[in-house]
C-alpha cells in the first residue's frame, strides 16, 4: 500500500511540474500568479529557490512540496517563460466569521477560544478537511458536561473575495444523570462513606433543584482528589485509584460511574522532625503542629501544621517562607516519619505602600487603615487586616494585595493594594409599599465619601403612613489618627402610633445629635451618642385612657438629653448575607438627671452563623430589652415602650401586635422584650436571574412577646412562628417576604400568614 502511495505522489508532481520539465535553466526571475489575498513576500518566504539559483526536475517538486505545507492553497502550477519561473496558484478561502446559535452551557467567547487551539477562528485559511476535526472538538466540550445528546451543524457559505462565513448550529440537548457511582476494591470504608462528599452522585429525593446528578468531567475530577484525599487522611500513604469508567444507557440519559481502587496499608505516624533553619525556639513551632507520634497519619494535619508554621514566620517578617514535609515510609512496621524542612528566607521589610485603582479618595484615607507599616517588618496577619479593614470601606467594592519583591534587593518588598471603588455619592429616589407601612416614599442625598475625604454626608427624606423623617448627617469616621469617629445630626420625625396600629396618638421629635466611636479591637467598638430632643404629643378621638393619664401626669410637651453608649463586637465576614461570625450589641439610653422624662432603657442583641456544609448555614439570634424610670413611680413614656411582632421579630404576627394593651384593646407596648430566633439559611435553585449574592432563603422558627415588667415574664406566653423567608436584593430595591405559620398563638392575638416589604427605585 505505502508502494502505491509514493508512486501516486511522484506521478502527482510529475504532472504538476510537467510544464518545467526538461533541461535545467538558472532562474532570472519569479513571478507568483492567482494571489488574492496572500502577499508575494509570503510566497517568497516559503519558496526554496531566488532569482539566480539553477532550477531542475527535483527542485520543481521540492517547491510544490514546500508550498503545499503551508496550507494556504488549493492547487499549484510551476511554468517556466524562457528563464522566468512562473507560479501559479489558487488560494483556499479565508474565514470571514465564526458564528454560534443555540449554545447555552458555554458561551461564545469560550467556544471560540476552543476552536482557536485548534487553528479555526477569523482571518484564518479554511480548509474544508478540518470541519469534522471543528465538529469532533465542540462535541468533546460538550461530553464533559454531560451533554452527550448534543447534535452539532456546520454551514459554509461562500462569500465574494474567496472568503467564507462558518455558522455552527448546536443543540445541546439534556444533561446525562448519574444513576450509580460505585467504588471498586474499597474494604475499610463502604461506598456511602466514601461518596458522601462528592459533588457527584444521586440526586436525594428531597433536594428538587440540586444539580448533584448532572455529570461534568471537572466535577468528577474534584471527587477524585476528594476520595484520595479520604484515604490520604486515615493513612493509607500508597492508596491509588487504578481506573475510572463511564459508561453510559442506550439512550444516552443515564451514566453510571464506576472507580477501581487499591486501598493499600494503613499507616501510623512514628516521628516528627524539625529541620532547616527554624528561627523560633523548636518548642513553639511544635505547638503549632496538628499532629502527634503514634496516631494515624493524615494529609489535612500535615498540611494544617505547615500553614501555621508559615504564617508565624510569615508575621515575624518572613515574607516567603517555605516549609516542605517528608514523609519517609517504613514497611515492616506500617509506620511514616515526617520531617518538616523549614526555610525562612531572609527577613522581608516593606519598602512602599502603593494604592491604585482609586481615582477619587485620596491616599490617605486608605493609608490610614493599615496595620502593616512601611519601613517595618513584613507581617502576613496585619497585610491581611489592612486588606480586610479597607474592604470594609462603603466607598470599596473591592481589594486586593500583591506582595513585589525589590529588583537587586533579596531583604525588600512593596505592596500593590489594587482597589475597585464603588460610586462616592448618590441620589436616590423611591417608592414602596409594606403591609405595615403601606406607600413609601424616599428621596436621599448622600456623599459617602464626601471629595475623597472619606467622610459622610448625607440628606435623607422619607414618608409613610406611619413616619415622615427628615434628616441631615455628617460622620468622620477618623477625627482622630486612631480610628474615633465623630458625628452630627439633625432629624425631625413625625410618627402617628394609629397607622402603626398602636394605639391613637402622634408624637412630632426634632433632635439635634453628636456621635462618637472609638475602636477597642479590630472587632470590637464603643460608641457614645448625645441627643438634645423636643417631642410633641398629639392625642386623637380614640386614645387611649393610659396615654391620657400620661400626659396629665407629664404634659405634652418634653425637652430631654438623652445620653447611650454601646458595645459592639462583630466577627461576620461580610455585613450582607454573612456566612460566619457573630455580631453582639449591648447598649444603654437614658435621659440626663433634669430632663423632663427621665428614664432608661438596656439593650442586648445577638446574630450567631454557623456553615454547616456549603449549602447550609445555621443562624440564631436573640434580643432583649427593658426600660424603666430612675425617678419618681411613674411609668417608662407610652412612646418609648417596646413592642414585638411583625417581619423583623416575630414573623406570622402583625407589626406591633403583641403584648400588653390598652384599655381600648390596642397593642401599647411594654418594659421587658424578648425574641428568639432559629435558622437554616441556604441559597435559591439555579435561576436566570438571581444569584446567591443576591438572593438567601429560610426556614425558621420565631419565638418572643413583650411584657409589662420582668416579673410577667411567663414561658407559656411566648408566642411562636414557623415558616419559611426570602430576601433579595435587586438594582429596584429590597424585597422580603415571608410565608409562616403562627403557633401558641392565644384568642385575640393579630396574625398573618403572608408578610412582605418591597422597595422600588424608579
Amino acid at each position: 500500500m505505502c508502494f502505491f502511495r509514493r508512486f501516486a505522489l511522484v506521478c502527482l508532481f510529475a504532472m504538476l511540474t510537467l510544464p518545467v520539465q526538461g533541461d535545467s535553466f538558472r532562474v532570472q526571475d519569479i513571478q507568483v500568479q492567482g494571489l488574492e489575498r496572500i502577499e508575494a513576500g509570503t510566497v517568497f518566504t516559503y519558496l526554496p529557490v531566488k532569482v539566480g539559483d539553477l532550477v531542475d526536475e527535483d527542485q520543481t517538486a521540492q517547491i510544490v512540496r514546500e508550498l503545499y505545507k503551508t496550507g494556504l492553497f488549493k492547487s499549484i502550477e510551476l511554468r517556466r517563460e524562457q528563464n522566468i519561473l512562473v507560479v501559479v496558484v489558487q488560494e483556499r478561502p479565508g474565514i470571514a466569521s465564526i458564528t454560534f446559535d443555540g449554545n447555552k452551557i458555554l458561551d461564545d467567547e469560550q467556544l471560540t477560544e476552543v476552536l482557536d487551539d485548534i487553528g479555526i477562528a477569523s482571518g484564518r485559511v479554511f480548509n474544508r478537511t478540518v470541519l469534522e476535526r471543528l465538529e469532533g472538538e465542540l462535541l468533546q466540550q460538550y461530553y464533559a458536561f454531560g451533554k452527550y445528546n448534543v447534535e452539532i451543524e456546520t454551514t459554509v457559505n461562500e462569500l465574494p473575495r474567496n472568503r467564507v462565513d462558518v455558522s455552527i448550529l448546536i443543540v445541546e440537548g439534556d444533561v446525562a444523570t448519574i444513576k450509580q457511582i460505585k467504588i471498586v476494591g474499597n474494604k475499610s470504608f463502604d461506598t456511602e462513606t466514601l461518596t458522601e462528599d462528592f459533588e457527584s452522585g444521586v440526586k436525594p429525593w428531597y433536594k428538587l433543584f440540586d444539580s448533584r446528578d448532572r455529570y461534568a468531567k471537572p466535577k468528577l475530577q474534584g471527587d477524585l482528589e476528594t476520595l484520595r484525599s479520604h484515604y490520604l487522611n486515615h493513612g493509607y500513604m500508597k492508596f491509588d485509584i487504578k481506573s475510572t469508567q463511564v459508561s453510559l444507557s442506550p439512550d444516552k440519559e443515564e451514566i453510571f460511574i464506576t472507580i477501581n481502587v487499591d486501598e493499600g496499608d494503613q499507616y501510623t505516624l512514628e516521628e516528627i522532625e524539625l529541620a532547616g533553619n527554624l528561627i523560633l525556639p523548636e518548642e513553639h513551632l511544635r505547638a503549632l503542629l496538628f499532629f502527634s507520634p503514634g496516631e494515624i497519619f493524615s494529609r489535612t494535619k500535615v498540611i494544617s501544621s505547615t500553614e501555621a508554621i508559615m504564617n508565624v514566620l510569615g508575621n515575624e517578617g518572613y515574607a516567603f517562607p517555605n516549609v516542605n514535609p517528608v514523609p519517609e515510609l517504613n514497611e515492616e512496621t506500617k509506620t511514616v516519619k515526617v520531617t518538616l524542612f523549614v526555610d525562612p528566607g531572609k527577613r522581608t521589610y516593606v519598602r512602599r505602600i502603593n494604592f491604585r485603582g482609586h481615582k477619587i479618595t485620596r491616599d490617605e484615607v486608605y493609608r490610614r487603615e493599615m496595620r502593616q507599616m512601611e519601613g517595618g517588618w513584613f507581617s502576613q496577619t496585619d497585610v491581611e487586616n489592612s486588606r480586610r479593614r479597607i474592604r470594609r470601606l462603603s466607598h470599596v467594592e473591592e481589594v486586593e494585595v500583591e506582595t513585589q519583591r525589590v529588583p537587586g534587593v533579596e531583604d525588600m518588598v512593596d505592596l500593590e493594594f489594587d482597589i475597585k471603588e464603588r460610586l462616592a455619592g448618590s441620589f436616590n429616589i423611591g417608592a414602596g409599599y409594606s403591609d405595615s407601612q403601606g406607600a413609601v416614599f424616599s428621596t436621599s442625598v448622600s456623599q459617602e465619601n464626601f471629595l475623597g475625604t472619606g467622610k459622610t454626608v448625607s440628606f435623607s427624606i422619607n414618608t409613610s403612613k406611619v413616619n415622615t423623617i427628615y434628616a441631615l448627617n455628617y460622620v468622620n469616621p477618623y477625627y482622630t489618627i486612631d480610628g474615633v469617629s465623630r458625628g452630627f445630626g439633625f432629624n425631625y420625625v413625625k410618627s402617628d402610633a394609629n397607622e402603626a396600629d398602636i394605639s391613637d396618638f402622634s408624637t412630632d421629635q426634632f433632635s439635634l445629635s453628636t456621635s462618637y466611636g472609638i475602636p477597642l479591637t479590630e472587632v470590637d467598638r464603643i460608641s457614645a451618642f448625645a441627643q438634645v430632643s423636643r417631642t410633641s404629643v398629639t392625642t386623637g378621638f380614640n386614645t387611649a385612657q393610659e396615654v391620657l393619664d400620661f400626659i396629665d401626669e407629664n404634659g405634652d410637651d418634653y425637652s430631654n438629653l438623652t445620653l447611650s453608649s454601646s458595645f459592639v463586637h462583630d466577627t461576620r465576614d461580610r455585613r450582607l448575607f454573612p456566612n460566619t461570625g457573630n455580631r453582639q450589641r449591648a447598649g444603654v439610653e437614658f435621659t440626663a438627671p433634669g430632663s423632663d422624662l427621665e428614664f432608661y432603657k438596656l439593650s442586648y442583641s445577638n446574630a450567631f452563623y454557623y456553615p454547616l456544609n456549603q449549602t447550609f448555614i445555621l443562624s440564631f439570634g436573640s434580643e432583649v430589652g427593658y426600660g424603666d424610670v430612675y425617678s419618681g413611680d411613674g411609668d417608662l413614656p407610652f412612646f418609648e415602650k417596646f413592642y414585638a411582632g411583625g417581619i423583623r421579630t416575630v414573623r406570622g404576627y402583625e407589626n406591633n401586635s403583641l403584648g400588653p394593651r390598652d384599655s381600648l384593646d390596642q397593642p401599647f407596648g411594654g418594659n421587658f422584650l424578648t425574641t428568639l430566633r432559629g435558622e437554616v439559611l441556604f441559597p435559591p435553585p439555579p435561576l436566570p436571574l438571581f444569584s446567591p449574592s443576591s438572593m438567601r432563603l429560610s426556614l425558621f422558627v420565631d419565638a418572643g412577646n413583650v411584657f409589662e415588667d420582668v416579673d410577667d415574664f411567663e414561658t407559656s406566653e411566648l408566642r411562636a412562628s414557623i415558616g419559611v423567608g426570602m430576601n433579595l436584593i435587586t438594582g429596584f430595591g429590597g424585597i422580603t417576604a415571608v410565608l409562616a405559620s403562627p403557633f401558641n398563638d392565644q384568642t385575640g392575638d393579630d396574625t398573618e400568614s403572608f408578610q412582605f416589604n418591597l422597595g422600588t427605585r424608579f
